[in-house]
């Protein structure tokens, strides 16, 4: 889904979240012992210089080599480029999670580095940097609530919601949440169309970061169609970047969308219980883990943000509050694609054919 914009006053809205863990004590969480878990997880949100350099090494230098042979198979055989643009995708989604990271400010040590890499990163991602780590911040701060849907996540209808709708309505959230549409267009939409579009009412900082993001890109691009032709260029980068978004929607998308996880309503919503109980433990094969860069543990990085990817599963393995989570395996990600919708009687999200069985109204 493509982020709506979002008020003024969400700024900082992952920084406030965290905030609100210390307001409301992450001890009232269930399970949860009597100490504060930021303080108990403030060892591993301390980055290292040395680790993020072997996480560039293995991630961006890796990819660009890649990109590279590419374009010189491209003289040899098809067949070759189609198989090295996949071992570039899972790169691809690696140079992500260290963009991620950036944007949270957990990769470097400091605050200005993780933002000029994080806006490099972007370029071969084409995502404008600032605008994301904005709408990110956003979704940190409000997900699994019911009232504050609708930035960074994938749009999730209650029964009733969708019940209301007409018939046009109706048919497109369906195609919204068509797996052929979310995986096979859903890159495209996310990744070049709509991080070029400036939203309406946005603020000044995000519309420059927007438009500096386009210009730059539009140099980049146009230098390198130039330099190896636009069709060559497609393939090389296109490749790769389209089976990159589609694995990359389908991580974010089974970490919050699964049989049994949270959502709430305003004053009934937690954030502990919103990152120990709205987001997956994605138990991975290991070169999938290593590929994902440990986003699978999304329930760690969802209760402390500053955690920087290749500490995450220490502090998963270390602290008991985590080890009764929701976990998945690639076959339940596979399965929770086919949950819709929000039953708020039920409290589940449950299939359309579930929904027509709801009390809300018939379809």
């Amino acid at each position: 889904m493509i982020p709506t914009d979002t008020p003024p006053d969400v700024a900082d809205a992952g920084v406030r979240a965290s905030a609100r863990i210390d307001a409301t004590g992450i001890e009232s969480a269930p399970c949860a012992p009597e100490a504060s878990w930021k303080a108990t997880l403030a060892p591993y949100a301390k980055p290292r210089t040395g680790r993020a350099l072997v996480d560039l090494a293995t991630s961006v230098v890796p990819y660009l080599l890649l990109s590279f042979a590419m374009y010189l198979a491209l003289g040899v055989s098809v067949l070759l480029v189609i198989v090295l643009a996949i071992p570039a995708a899972a790169l691809l989604v690696r140079t992500f999670i260290v963009f991620h990271d950036c944007s949270h400010g957990s990769f470097l040590n400091s605050r200005r580095a993780n933002r000029w890499l994080g806006m490099a990163l972007g370029l071969l991602l084409y995502v404008p940097f600032l605008r994301w780590r904005h709408d990110h911040a956003v979704h940190h701060a409000t997900a699994g609530d019911l009232e504050r849907r609708g930035v960074g996540d994938v749009r999730t209808l209650t029964v009733a919601e969708y019940h209301t709708l007409d018939r046009r309505g109706r048919l497109g959230y369906r195609l919204l949440r068509n797996p052929f549409l979310m995986f096979g267009l859903g890159p495209i939409v996310a990744m070049i169309i709509g991080p070029r579009i400036v939203a309406k009412g946005a603020r000044p900082r995000m519309r420059r970061s927007v438009i500096a993001t386009n210009v730059a890109l539009a140099l980049l691009v146009g230098g390198l169609c130039w330099l190896i032709g636009w069709r060559d260029y497609l393939i090389v980068a296109g490749l790769p970047a389209l089976l990159a978004g589609s694995a990359g929607i389908w991580l974010f998308y089974v970490q919050h969308q699964f049989e049994g996880v949270y959502w709430e309503n305003g004053e009934e919503w937690s954030y502990a219980d919103a990152a120990l109980r709205g987001s997956s433990y994605l138990k991975l094969p290991r070169v999938l883990q290593f590929c994902s860069g440990n986003i699978g543990f999304h329930h760690v990085h969802h209760l402390n943000a500053r955690i920087p990817n290749y500490n995450l599963q220490r502090a998963h393995d270390e602290n008991a509050i985590f080890h009764d989570v929701p976990t998945l395996s690639m076959w339940d990600g596979m399965r929770a694609v086919t949950l819709k919708l929000w039953d708020e009687d039920r409290k589940r999200l449950v299939t359309f054919a579930e929904a027509r069985g709801s009390n809300a109204r018939p379809y």
